[in-house]
């Protein structure tokens, strides 16, 4: 008897070999992608620093009071609401500024004390 007419008469079909076949692919084919894909450089990336998330917010407001600017003289908002909304964007506005400052001047910190000769001098 052959070996494959052994499997028939244990139940073993050629079905059976296709999904088996069929199992072994999937397993391989995950393990590759698990194991031997590199990741992208874009998620190598560093995140957003704090800074970065001020400076979009700025950006933003800074948009939207353009904006406001244009649909003000557009005829869109009267006078009194477009001044309390100029008002809000712009204190907004000033507190990030503030929060920026402040984020920056702990980001760099400036040596203080006397300055070389050389500088002090200026150009010649």
């Amino acid at each position: 008897m052959n070996h494959l007419a052994a499997l028939v008469l244990i139940g073993v079909t050629t079905m059976d070999w296709a999904v088996l076949g069929a199992c072994f692919a999937l397993a391989a084919a995950v393990l590759i992608f698990i194991f031997y894909i590199q990741p992208d450089a874009s998620d190598l990336a560093p995140h957003r620093t704090k800074l970065d998330q001020l400076l979009e917010r700025r950006d933003s407001i800074y948009d939207n009071l353009r904006d406001l600017r244009f649909e003000f003289r557009s005829g869109k908002y009267s006078e009194g609401d477009f001044e309390a909304m100029k008002v809000s964007l712009e204190t907004e506005a000033a507190l990030l500024l503030a929060e920026i400052d402040q984020a920056t001047e702990s980001q760099v910190r400036r040596p203080r004390g006397p300055r070389p000769a050389t500088a002090a001098r200026g150009p010649q």
